[in-house]
């Protein structure tokens, strides 16, 4: 049940929330201010971060893809219109 209300707040947030919280795990491990069994929890927890902001860039990126094949349409029609 905790590690589902952990996934549930990483779900909520903003790309660049999730990177900021992700920097600081990554500083914190790196400098040993942590002992190892937290650093396995921050791991873990940096591990579903990473995810999270996979999952938002692709699905920013199927929005341009989406958005670019609409304009390119709208530009194919729009050279079809004979004057």
């Amino acid at each position: 049940m905790a590690n589902t209300k952990k996934k549930d707040d990483i779900s909520k947030l903003s790309f660049e929330d999730a990177i900021k919280e992700l920097s600081s795990i990554v500083g914190k491990i790196e400098q040993g201010e942590i002992p190892l069994q937290d650093s396995l929890t921050q791991y873990e927890r940096g591990m579903a971060l990473i995810k999270h902001c996979q999952t938002i860039l692709k699905k920013a990126e199927m929005r341009i893809e989406k958005i670019s094949e609409s304009e390119a349409k709208t530009q194919q029609e729009t050279e079809d219109i004979p004057f």
